[in-house]
């Protein structure tokens, strides 16, 4: 393969990484809806263990473990705060009624 060819692979799996995390971040953002509403912390210790034990189990290389585990333990930081987020938002949205903000996007996303 050429270098271009490379550089367009690595591309496309980037799409890819970014279509799963945006998946993962739904599937976090409702596991933690769920543990609001039926009074759980967001923060769980021994998933996070699971989780990292299963990365590994999982890991065929070439990334080490360690290495690995370091951008799984970034990911699910991202992840807890996405739900501490979402926590506070809705708690300020009880709290203060509805936004009359007209929707603006925000300057870091550009979304609503």
């Amino acid at each position: 393969m050429t270098l271009e060819e490379l550089r367009q692979q690595i591309d496309e799996l980037d799409r890819q990484l970014v279509d799963l995390l945006s998946r993962r971040a739904e599937a976090a953002l409702n596991a933690g809806r769920l543990k609001v509403a039926t009074s759980l912390p967001i923060y769980e210790p021994t998933r996070e263990k699971r989780i990292y034990e299963n990365i590994r189990a999982a890991n065929q290389g070439p990334l080490p473990d360690i290495e690995l585990t370091h951008i799984f333990e970034r990911i699910i930081d991202v992840m807890r705060t996405l739900q501490k987020n979402e926590l506070a938002s809705t708690r300020n949205a009880q709290t203060n009624g509805p936004s009359h903000d007209g929707g603006a996007p925000t300057p870091e996303t550009g979304k609503n």
